[in-house]
């Protein structure tokens, strides 16, 4: 079992603990900086079922295969693929239509979703700024594993391009969120007013959504559930 456990060393942990990260599913062994590891991991071993427990409770992959269903906003689409058409992708009603050879077709899927992810947050982000009477420096997306916006000092603002995998109240939600932050760089009271107003519904309705769905997003596109190598990190 040691080879899908990824051992973290903390200063401040005072016994060793086991977890499993519903986003990548790794195994995560935390131990103090002086705890025997082959001890450890005995005592790991000896939790495995509460391991495949917590593994068993995991969102389930879901691959961009041909046949799949996938969630686009308020949109079930299904990816419509046939090796006779052309690469490119294209949203068509409630189908995502490719061709090309199936190898790489995941991530041409992939490609699409992020550019436009990319398109429709950057023009969500312009007008709700507008709104606010604030300026933006520039949108990306990335695929973050712990955050859903954030927003520099500078102006610039970066997604998760998986919110384009959300209902459009909590993607719209985000977006208040991070442009409220460029009047007020903090999470106090004038900031949730106003991030209140300028959202279209109840921010808490958007964060208790992703709380309870927000780590099944993160396994769109994927295979299987990971396996992590061995390694130590401080």
């Amino acid at each position: 079992m040691s080879e899908d456990i990824e051992v973290v060393r903390n200063a401040r942990a005072r016994k060793a603990r086991l977890s499993v990260d519903p986003v990548s599913g790794r195994v995560r062994l935390t131990l103090p900086p002086r705890a025997a590891l082959k001890k450890a991991l005995l005592w790991a071993a000896e939790h495995q079922p509460w391991i495949e427990a917590q593994r068993a409770r995991l969102p389930q992959p879901k691959p961009f295969a041909p046949g799949a269903v996938i969630p686009i906003g308020d949109a079930q689409v299904t990816i419509d693929w046939d090796a006779a058409r052309p690469r490119k992708v294209a949203l068509m009603g409630d189908r995502l239509v490719c061709g090309g050879p199936a190898e790489g077709l995941s991530r041409r899927i992939e490609l699409w979703l992020r550019r436009a992810a990319l398109d429709l947050l950057s023009e969500e982000t312009i007008a709700c700024a507008d709104r606010a009477g604030v300026t933006v420096a520039g949108v990306s997306v990335g695929d973050p594993k712990g955050r859903w916006g954030s927003c520099a000092s500078s102006g610039a603002i970066r997604y998760s391009w998986r919110l384009l995998l959300a209902p459009v109240f909590v993607r719209r939600s985000t977006v208040a969120h991070e442009v409220a932050h460029r009047v007020h760089m903090n999470h106090g009271p004038a900031f949730h007013a106003l991030a209140a107003e300028l959202d279209e519904n109840d921010p808490a309705a958007s964060r208790a959504w992703l709380r309870r769905n927000g780590a099944a997003l993160h396994w769109i596109g994927r295979t299987e559930h990971a396996r992590v190598r061995p390694g130590l990190t401080d």
